[in-house]
């Protein structure tokens, strides 16, 4: 039987506490299993967001796993089944480092309930976090196993039990092998520079750029190496996209869309949804991504409703598999004011304008306009 650390905790509250060495900031929705989002107000201050404010999503309690213990495993259609301690694995195996930016699938789930009810956690915005994680490539571990050519997925498993599985099993997904070969995915030990945190993964976790956080999977001990994608429940069923009227409950395994690459989105960070602002020029800031390899190629402001736009300016993200920071400075006339954004990646996919038309029985891939409503007052002697 796994046994799983536990931390005394004082109860959930919007901003509360350090637990799992969480900041203050952090917006928790559940103690335990533990699960909370980044603040929105310091994420646009860290292109690279930190270790204590970096989104967390659980299904069940964290393992207690010893690293001189653990074991990985490497199976399936493979010409050398793998066994491998930690130190193997950093041993035998070049170190890389990858800044990628991960997502919650039900990233922004708060603005799809506000067109009907919807179960899980109200996750707004910040269930979005970028690190740099430090391990080694899966495509590496393949080839050192002999993965087989007629192989077309890569699974992955890992010891926490969730309670909604039915029946209970350990979480799992899979990936497929095009994108499990690629460079950017890595098998991480560490995160932003420091060993990988219990809460994030320890001792290894996989890392899986461009799509749904699930997918990055916590704790993972096995790789198995097929031909079809894993059978398991937060594969075949929790996470996939079901048409509305379906009940989430009783859906069987294999109906709606699997859940992979992310969807282009974006974010207004800030300044905060209903806050109050002198009229004038107001810096406006936000976060844009988009899934797989596709970039950001543009990222669009409007005041009036969409009817006229004005193209935000767009950092550097701090890599290929990160977000892109944009910043634009509005002229905003005094009171109520409503700022949208839409971001377009370099497909030319471009978000689309309403949640109603996006509606989900889960909840998942919310990426439409961002909107927040402001109001802007007169400066102080000034005159009206």
């Amino acid at each position: 039987m796994d046994k799983y650390l536990r931390e005394e905790e004082p109860g959930v509250t919007e901003r509360s506490g350090t637990a799992w060495g969480k900041s203050h900031d952090v917006i928790v929705h559940q103690s335990e299993p533990f699960n909370a989002e980044s603040s929105l107000a310091v994420l646009v201050q860290q292109p690279v967001t930190s270790t204590e404010d970096f989104y967390v999503r659980n299904h069940g309690p964290v393992p207690e796993l010893d690293p001189r213990l653990w074991r990985l495993s490497v199976d399936g259609m493979v010409d050398r089944p793998l066994e491998m301690s930690l130190e193997d694995l950093q041993n035998r195996f070049e170190h890389h480092e990858v800044v990628a930016t991960l997502q919650c699938a039900g990233n922004r789930r708060s603005g799809l309930a506000k067109v009907h009810d919807i179960p899980g956690h109200p996750w707004g915005p910040g269930a979005t976090s970028t690190a740099t994680w430090t391990g080694a490539r899966l495509t590496d571990v393949l080839a050192a196993a002999g993965a087989q050519n007629s192989a077309q997925h890569v699974a992955f498993e890992a010891p926490d039990v969730a309670p909604e599985a039915t029946p209970p099993q350990r979480f799992g997904a899979s990936i497929p092998i095009a994108k499990a070969t690629g460079d950017e995915v890595l098998l991480a030990w560490g995160m932003n520079g420091r060993p990988l945190p219990a809460v994030h993964g320890a001792p290894v976790r996989a890392i899986v750029p461009g799509f749904i956080g699930a997918r990055s999977v916590k704790w993972i001990d096995r790789v198995s190496v097929q031909a079809d994608p894993s059978q398991n429940f937060f594969q075949s069923i929790a996470y996939r996209l079901l048409p509305p009227g379906i009940d989430p409950y009783s859906a069987p395994p294999g109906d709606g869309l699997a859940l992979g690459p992310l969807t282009v989105n974006s974010a207004i960070l800030a300044p905060d949804d209903g806050a109050v602002v002198p009229a004038g020029r107001t810096a406006v800031t936000g976060y844009a991504l988009s899934g797989d390899d596709r970039g950001i190629a543009r990222v669009d402001v409007s005041v009036d409703g969409g009817q006229s736009w004005l193209q935000a300016e767009l950092d550097e993200p701090p890599s290929p598999w990160a977000w892109t920071p944009w910043r634009i400075t509005l002229e905003l006339p005094p009171g109520d004011v409503e700022i949208t954004a839409r971001a377009w990646d370099t497909s030319a996919a471009v978000q689309p304008e309403h949640e109603a038309h996006l509606w989900n029985p889960k909840g998942y891939f919310n990426n439409a306009w961002s909107r927040i409503h402001l109001t802007a007052t007169e400066r102080q002697g000034m005159s009206a």
